[in-house]
């Protein structure tokens, strides 16, 4: 009788172990802690409703398996396979505060370079609302923000997908270079109504300079304060790049051409010459590539290098 009793129990358990639902394969996170790029100690323990005020944090959320309860406008234009019931949030550069507490979130991901999300630190954390600021300008800090996402959503699968697997590319493409001639270049950005020559401190400066590139703008700081065409002449750069901003690609050429173009010593310069006065395109070279990063470096390879 005793034998019966216990045999009925081990198949009652092994029924009732059936019968419970199988484990997720992705057991949800018990947070992160960190500091972030203004030196907020942030510690985020749930992470169901957040808000990320540009296109760009917005997909590395959800690269790192994150959902959005909230974006800016710019995130719609883009097909990051948005649900239907995300909310618009307002501009880049100036986010709705009232539209964002609204949406009673746990976490806002803000950019430390935008100075409308910086101010919006006080009034969040007043409310009770966690605040998370990044900074990305190169592949290393794209890197880190989507590590320290992965952390809060417990993906540390796509971690590797979306930025290990990425970074062993880059680092391929890079190894490229290797005994290559450093080419000499100028890179300028162009908007509305300005042209400005940008350094290796920047994003695609960075990216040119992981290429074995010399950017003449790093030893003439003259450059990066107003653009002199004596300069840029007595340097006279193998490769010219240029990267746009703002909605009109248009007003970018027109400050380019009344800027740079129509002077005649521009058609003399050896990039020009020889077809290396290059517009870099802005999904890869102005936004921030993200997941695409080692597809950047691809084509300045190709650019730089293809032909040789």
């Amino acid at each position: 009788m005793k034998r019966l009793t216990i045999l009925i129990l081990i198949i009652l358990l092994v029924f009732m172990t059936g019968c419970t639902a199988p484990v997720s394969q992705y057991q949800s996170s018990d947070g992160a802690e960190f500091s972030d790029a203004l030196g907020h100690s942030v510690r985020i323990t749930e992470s169901d409703r957040v808000v990320a005020a540009s296109g760009s944090f917005a997909q590395v959320w959800l690269l790192a398996g994150g959902k959005l309860a909230g974006t800016t406008e710019d995130t719609f234009r883009d097909d990051f396979g948005l649900s239907d019931d995300v909310a618009d949030v307002g501009s880049l550069h100036d986010p709705s505060l009232e539209a964002i507490i609204a949406l009673n979130p746990q976490l806002v991901i803000l950019s430390a370079d935008i100075s409308g999300h910086t101010a919006l630190y006080d009034q969040l954390t007043a409310a009770n609302i966690t605040t998370a600021y990044f900074s990305v300008e190169t592949f290393e800090d794209y890197l880190n923000m989507l590590k320290i996402c992965a952390d809060i959503t417990g993906r540390s699968d796509l971690y590797e997908q979306n930025g290990l697997s990425i970074q062993e590319k880059i680092q391929e493409i890079v190894a490229r270079t290797d005994g290559k001639a450093s080419p000499k270049i100028l890179l300028l950005r162009a908007g509305a109504g300005k042209v400005t020559a940008r350094s290796s401190g920047t994003m695609a400066g960075a990216m040119l300079k992981d290429m074995g590139c010399t950017n003449i703008a790093d030893s003439e700081a003259s450059l990066l304060d107003s653009l002199s065409m004596e300069v840029i002449i007595q340097q006279d750069p193998d490769f010219i790049f240029v990267t746009t901003m703002g909605d009109s690609e248009e007003n970018a050429q027109k400050a380019l051409q009344d800027t740079l173009l129509s002077n005649p010593a521009w058609a003399n310069l050896n990039a020009v010459k020889n077809h290396r006065y290059i517009t870099l395109q802005k999904d890869l070279f102005h936004q921030k590539p993200n997941n695409r990063w080692d597809e950047a470096y691809e084509k300045l390879w190709e650019i730089l290098y293809g032909e040789q």
